[in-house]
């Protein structure tokens, strides 16, 4: 990015904004300026108005919307109520009409409602905070939803998960706009670990879902994430319940909705992607994270992200560097 005039960063903000979805990525970007960066960041309004954050907290704003000149940057900051309730319209009016004229478009986390409200995700790929992105789907169709990844970018509409993963949004942008260098010493200087890459999860498989409901299987569970290079066949799980296969699955099926073997490989399949992302090698992975093989991950990797580990490892080279800078 080049220039003498500085990078406008406006941010969206109304009644209800999640002050975090504002406060995390602004701070990113105004620590960048002690490092070399420009960015002028602005809060503005549907009507110019301040607003009232989630908090109960006045948020002074800038301008509104209308006032202010296109922005390098457009942030659409998200709230708890548009999952809820729909999106009013000048609210997506409000996003719609500035987008058209900024050099990129983001949401942090629940904002992606409101640019899809405002037409800005049809045809394209985005996420939001993973407990919503069935209701992002339900309401924008032509949205290929990504529900685990931290963010996603398609063209110049940047789209992010819930709250903190604004941080890596933001960092992300630091990086595309000044390189590595910048990004990794913004992410110092506010004690965060460099960007996550886009394509990690938003959560590790453990999480994934609610806990199991009986003691038995949480057992089970527990014994699979606190050690994935054990013997996790069905059969052997079941012995530690002094239960049949038979009921052990039916027990995975009832309150998981998955089987003892899958629910095993994706414990493996998250330790392994986590050890790729910490810079062991692809063979190294997947020992440490319980595959029987190298040729048995590249399969699961295949099935779940279309890549094999060691594309992976090269497309996320960048965070993956940073962090062990």
């Amino acid at each position: 990015m080049a220039g003498d005039t500085p990078h406008r960063v406006a941010f969206l903000v109304y009644d209800g904004v999640t002050l975090l979805d504002v406060a995390g990525p602004a701070e990113v970007f105004t620590e960048a300026n002690r490092f070399g960066a420009d960015y002028q960041v602005v809060l503005l309004s549907p009507t110019g108005e301040d607003v009232t954050s989630n908090l109960g907290f006045r948020v002074a704003v800038d301008a509104a919307v209308s006032a202010e000149p296109a922005a390098g940057t457009y942030v659409v900051a998200g709230s708890s109520l548009y999952p809820r309730t729909p999106v009013p319209g000048e609210l997506a009016d409000a996003a719609r009409v500035p987008a058209a004229g900024a050099g990129r478009v983001a949401s942090i986390c629940t904002g992606a409602f409101i640019l899809a409200a405002a037409g800005l995700l049809d045809g394209r790929r985005a996420t939001t905070h993973w407990k919503v992105t069935h209701e992002l789907a339900a309401r924008c169709p032509t949205c290929r939803v990504e529900p685990d990844a931290i963010y996603v970018r398609d063209g110049t509409t940047y789209t992010s998960a819930g709250v903190t993963a604004g941080i890596d949004l933001a960092l992300a942008l630091v990086e595309e706009d000044h390189g590595s260098d910048v990004a990794r010493d913004v992410a110092r200087a506010l004690v965060v670990y460099m960007q996550r890459s886009g394509g990690q999860s938003q959560f590790s498989a453990p999480l994934q879902g609610p806990p199991p409901r009986s003691s038995a299987l949480r057992k089970i569970t527990d014994l699979v994430t606190a050690d994935p290079q054990g013997n996790h066949s069905p059969g052997e799980l079941a012995k530690h319940l002094n239960v049949s296969t038979r009921h052990l699955t039916r027990l995975f099926h009832d309150e998981l909705s998955t089987t003892p073997a899958r629910y095993v490989e994706n414990i493996r399949f998250d330790m392994g992607r986590a050890l790729l992302d910490q810079g062991h090698t692809a063979t190294q992975a997947a020992a440490l994270a319980g595959f029987p093989s190298y040729e048995s991950m590249r399969r699961v990797f295949a099935r779940k992200l279309s890549i094999s580990p060691a594309a992976y490892q090269r497309r996320f080279g960048t965070a993956r560097r940073a962090n062990a800078g």
